[in-house]
């Protein structure tokens, strides 16, 4: 049964909620005879699974794929899936793809990509802290207030900021260093923030990537101003880690990687190499289709498309 709007709102806002990267399909534009109508929608995962309806099989093939692209670039497209030979004249944000499969007309789809906001903890309820909390979620940060002792940091958070005054300032500082989390700060004067930085269990490396003290030297003096100082110098940090990348704070530190492409033998179709997608094993090797039909015809007669593999 194909999920309701109500279902997919619900579903999305669930994948949301747990910090999960997702794709929101929508049609905006079907020519007859395709059987998706303009507004039909679906969410794209990760693995390539698609919930929702946008066309057949042919087309949930190409939304598979650049749904993969979207989500590793963090950019939208605009897909339009044709029976014939591209033409050549979409432009940024866009792609112009043939399917051989269409039977006729023309589709066009909006592939907007749903990454979480990069995570930010902050151990403490200090002034401070709580200034941090306000001022990170207005740029598009997910702020999460915690204590040392719970602080529980990951690989892929944006950073963790101690601003609890004295209170198991090392217990989150030496987690957050072996979690590899890349921006450690420490609000601290120079003096505090030197001892509290020798006392770590850490090598000598990685005590050195702790900013204490934290921020940039603004001549912060209100809990506002350093907390401001603190936000501007862990966007400038994120900026040198990611030169190529969209100036966007909302990128994630790391992203999803876009699946391998692969050819389906029996219509010339790039289709992605992921679990979703239509396959089988043909002497040792996956072979990947575009739709039943194609692996159905491939299956019936392999040595007729095996010079294609």
């Amino acid at each position: 049964m194909t999920p309701t709007v109500d279902s997919l709102t619900a579903r999305a806002n669930d994948l949301a909620s747990r910090r999960e990267p997702f794709v929101h399909a929508t049609v905006v534009r079907a020519q007859h005879p395709t059987s998706a109508h303009a507004g039909d929608t679906a969410l794209v995962m990760p693995s390539g699974e698609i919930q929702g309806f946008v066309g057949g099989n042919c087309v949930e093939s190409s939304v598979r794929e650049y749904s993969q692209q979207v989500l590793a670039s963090q950019e939208p497209l605009l897909l339009r899936v044709v029976p014939g030979e591209p033409s050549r004249s979409a432009g940024d944000g866009a792609v112009e793809v043939s399917n051989p499969c269409l039977s006729g007309g023309a589709i066009e789809i909006f592939l907007q990509p749903r990454i979480p906001a990069p995570r930010v903890l902050v151990v403490g309820t200090t002034p401070v802290a709580q200034a941090l909390e306000t001022l990170g979620s207005g740029v598009g940060l997910a702020m999460e207030l915690t204590d040392g002792e719970s602080a529980a940091p990951r690989a892929d958070d944006a950073a963790l900021i101690v601003a609890s005054h004295g209170k198991a300032e090392e217990i989150a500082l030496e987690a957050a260093l072996r979690a590899g989390v890349p921006y450690v700060a420490l609000v601290a004067s120079g003096t505090r923030g030197a001892a509290v930085l020798e006392s770590l269990d850490v090598d000598p490396a990685e005590r050195a990537r702790v900013f204490t003290p934290a921020g940039l030297q603004l001549g912060a003096r209100t809990p506002g101003e350093i907390a401001l100082s603190i936000l501007a110098q862990l966007i400038q940090e994120r900026a040198k880690s990611r030169p190529t990348a969209p100036a966007a704070l909302s990128a994630p530190v790391s992203a999803p990687v876009a699946a391998a492409a692969a050819i389906d033998p029996v219509c010339g179709m790039t289709v992605a190499a992921s679990e979703s997608t239509l396959r089988l094993e043909h002497n040792g090797a996956t072979v990947y289709f575009c739709s039943p039909g194609c692996r159905a015809a491939f299956r019936k007669d392999p040595e007729r498309y095996a010079l294609t593999l």
